[in-house]
């Protein structure tokens, strides 16, 4: 079996105390499975660009790292990364910021990367290459004399061709991913997304009847992929989790009081300040409610250092205190907002303690929050899911009461159903969930990708 090299901007040492995002959690999965190399930043700033990968082996997994200068962590990171691919990516074009010289630092540091990668490189490695920091990867492993089999995957959100345009180097970035033998993304719509901008670029011609690109000298296979959870594991630990202090203390001061659970980053594509309204619409056009429903949220901080972040921090806050301060009573107070971690494991009892989750997001790639919520329910008594129909989880939970994010109304009316729906239909809707669930959890995903990623190899070498 062909080593497993696995590329990441950040390279995440697994632990216990947090939950790992998307990305790091498939890798993590993926690498413990089959064991190989991860390499990509260790989220350490030097003084110097790095010349050689730090490695730690831990187990059958080699964790290779390198450090970013403070330079190249603005202008690569914090500036076209996170300034210009993320909002655009998810549609808030308003947000985007483009600079020639942070794109020129992107580019900076994806040939560092190849330019560092290379020697760790076996001949019949398979590399795996994840997410948008690592567009241009390919191209200049390729120029560096890579031959391997080199595969991407997008855990965000791929934009259509109307958005896409209005990045001055959209082109480029495009004929930099041709570079790869396979591009997977996370639901057909981005798929179709990435194939809008394929017949700009190169005209329906470089369609291929059998669902690949030909263009620029190359063929690349495009597939779809949805990233997923461990079903069995998650349901083990939540029902675990309710024994522990954390979730009999939260428990004890719902004081009988059913509880609407949101578990996000700090993040303006999560729709956080959008779903604080709706829950203020709800408690006003239903007030039998209030003073028997809490809604606990829970958003620890996310790229803190961005002023887009801070500034949604302040409208949260205020909002839950306009909402607190209308509604509160002298034994209720109607949103419980922690801005902090908790251990994963908590926060799985916590889901299981509750009767609704409320996975909002504006735009998503995937969102594991909500595959979470459903599998650490009580399948005898499970709670009801409401979820944003533009996050890509909605493609495969259909059980779920979909809602359109920013439709306060139609958000506050899903609440109110999703606390008043019967037994027996909860448990139909969480049972239709559970099965998509475990037919592409996240064993599912990698062993699917990586033998795609191998089928697609053996078909090129024998063209």
């Amino acid at each position: 079996m062909s080593r497993l090299v696995a590329v990441s901007n950040r390279v995440s040492v697994p632990r216990r105390a947090t939950a790992p995002g998307g990305l790091a959690l498939g890798v993590n999965a993926a690498m413990q499975s089959r064991g190989g190399l991860w390499f990509g930043w260790s989220g350490e700033i030097g003084e110097r660009e790095s010349s050689a990968a730090r490695i730690v082996v831990r187990d059958r997994v080699a964790y290779a790292t390198i450090e970013l200068t403070q330079a190249d962590h603005d202008e690569y990171y914090l500036g076209f990364c996170n300034g210009a691919l993320w909002p655009l990516f998810h549609y808030f074009l308003d947000a985007v910021r483009y600079r020639d010289e942070q794109y020129e630092a992107y580019e900076r540091v994806n040939r560092a990367f190849a330019r560092t990668l290379v020697p760790h490189l076996k001949p019949d490695d398979l590399v795996w290459v994840h997410d948008y920091h690592l567009f241009p990867l390919a191209q200049y492993l390729r120029e560096l004399g890579a031959r391997q089999p080199l595969g991407f995957f997008l855990h965000i959100p791929f934009p259509h061709i109307e958005a896409l345009r209005s990045l001055p180097v959209y082109g480029e970035l495009m004929r930099s991913m041709l570079e790869f033998d396979l591009v997977a993304f996370q639901t057909q719509r981005d798929l179709e997304c990435f194939r809008s901008a394929v017949v700009d670029l190169w005209g329906h011609e470089a369609l291929a009847a059998d669902g690949s690109v030909v263009a620029c000298g190359r063929r690349t296979a495009l597939d779809h992929v949805p990233i997923g959870v461990d079903v069995d594991g998650l349901q083990k630990a939540a029902l675990e989790a309710q024994a522990s202090d954390a979730v009999q203390r939260m428990v004890v001061g719902l004081v009988g009081r059913r509880c609407i659970i949101g578990v996000d980053r700090l993040d303006y594509s999560k729709g956080l300040v959008e779903r604080f309204h709706a829950y203020d619409r709800f408690l006003e056009a239903y007030p039998e409610n209030q003073g028997r429903v809490t809604y606990l949220q829970i958003a620890p901080l996310s790229r803190g250092d961005v002023r887009a972040y801070a500034q949604i921090r302040g409208e949260l806050e205020q909002a839950a205190g306009r909402i607190n301060g209308k509604y509160a009573d002298t034994d209720w107070t109607p949103i419980r907002y922690l801005n902090r971690n908790y251990p994963h494991t908590k926060v799985l009892g916590f889901m299981r303690s509750s009767q609704v989750g409320l996975v909002t997001p504006l735009r998503d790639g995937m969102n594991l929050v909500a595959k979470e919520f459903v599998a650490a329910q009580d399948p005898d008594d499970p709670g009801v899911l409401i979820l944003s129909t533009l996050a890509g989880a909605a493609c495969e939970l259909t059980g779920a009461l979909l809602v359109n994010p920013k439709d306060t109304r139609g958000v506050a009316r899903a609440i109110q159903q999703a606390l008043q729906m019967r037994l027996p239909e909860r448990r139909e809707r969480h049972q239709q969930m559970l099965e998509v669930m475990r037919n592409n959890d996240i064993h599912a995903w990698y062993t699917r990708f990586l033998h795609r990623l191998q089928d697609t190899a053996a078909a090129a070498r024998a063209a």
